[in-house]
């Protein structure tokens, strides 16, 4: 007998994916409900020295020292305001616990395996890598993003080595 879960918006689903939805600038994205640790809001951060960007720095959570990144910084979106309505969503990935900034937590969605969709192939130029697919919820189009896949690139400076 296969278990029902029941959503925030009401609606069920037996073997959905459940996603938490984020805003980043007028995007909507998505990543793995099962991912996520907890949900903050944006607190000052201790910046480290020659560190990119799109980390701001990191945070003491009860002992553990956890580095914030940027995502708006991370892809290119701008610059953002940090306001009273800015999140941090803390993860964890690849046995780490880290800190993504965004701009708002939407909710909580349940997706079957064929509501998800193929990203389109795109120029080299753009990297697609950590997109799982797109996915429309009425006439909210959601980027799919694979959070570990990101978390884990080289290109994040969050490799043991860099701990």
């Amino acid at each position: 007998m296969s278990e029902k879960k029941t959503m925030v918006d009401g609606t069920q689903s037996e073997n959905g994916k459940e996603l938490l939805t984020f805003a980043l600038g007028s995007e909507e994205y998505g990543i793995d409900i099962l991912k996520v640790q907890e949900i903050r809001g944006y607190e000052k951060v201790t910046h480290i020295v020659n560190s990119p960007a799109f980390i701001k720095g990191v945070i003491n959570l009860r002992g553990t020292i956890v580095p914030i990144i940027d995502l708006r910084l991370k892809f290119a979106l701008g610059s953002a305001e940090y306001t009273a309505f800015t999140v941090v969503i803390i993860l964890n990935v690849s046995n780490r616990v880290v800190g993504v900034v965004v701009d708002s937590v939407s909710d909580v969605i349940c997706l079957d395996p064929e509501e998800i969709k193929e990203a389109p192939p795109m120029s080299s130029d753009l990297d697609t890598r950590f997109i799982q697919g797109l996915a429309t919820l009425n006439e909210r189009m959601v980027i799919l993003m694979d959070i570990e896949a990101l978390m884990s690139s080289p290109d994040m400076a969050l490799s043991a080595e860099a701990a």
